[in-house]
């Protein structure tokens, strides 16, 4: 599949710490610590989104990347959609993907890969996680997603380690641990 052609020049690292920021807010508030930014073609943040579980009632469908590309395609044209970028703090899960994709989407940049993840999660009923990267399901689709990632992973790790340890006070330790 052809990457996007349509996709402007932007400042990755940049981007994806805003990504954090809001994962950071999403967890001060009680949630899992998951967020994305949306951002347009001349470079500005054109919407944001923490993870939603506790928001959205208990919802664990409540992924920032699904409830972004939703508000996204209800809110913005196709052509618009298509030359955006969406950071994200960790790789989408396949339901995520999907949204993406359907979205319309044109690029997704994330932080923590779906492996990562489950290697400090381990197999915890709150965060199951399938082992179908973002680009095995964009390639399974009928237009190109560009995917840039893992970038900034342990950055975007520590979020993760931070949450679990406080949850559990403890975490499962895989390889790009700090401790």
């Amino acid at each position: 599949m052809t990457e996007p052609t349509c996709l402007p020049d932007l400042d990755h690292e940049y981007f994806l710490r805003q990504s954090f920021a809001v994962a950071e807010r999403a967890r001060q508030d009680g949630d899992h610590p998951f967020g994305c930014v949306l951002v347009d073609a001349q470079g500005n943040v054109v919407m944001e989104q923490g993870n939603g579980y506790t928001a959205e009632g208990g919802d664990m469908t409540a992924h920032a990347e699904r409830l972004l590309a939703t508000r996204a395609s209800k809110t913005y044209a196709p052509d618009m959609l298509a030359s955006c970028t969406m950071y994200t703090s960790a790789e989408p899960c396949a339901m995520c993907a999907g949204a993406v994709y359907w979205s319309g989407i044109g690029r997704v940049v994330y932080g923590q890969s779906e492996a990562s993840l489950k290697e400090i999660t381990g197999n915890h009923p709150e965060n199951p996680t399938l082992d179908l990267p973002c680009r095995t399901v964009f390639a399974a689709g009928q237009r190109p997603v560009a995917v840039i990632g893992p970038l900034l992973e342990d950055e975007a790790a520590e979020l993760q380690r931070t949450f679990w340890r406080e949850k559990n006070g403890s975490v499962v330790e895989g390889p790009g641990s700090k401790e």
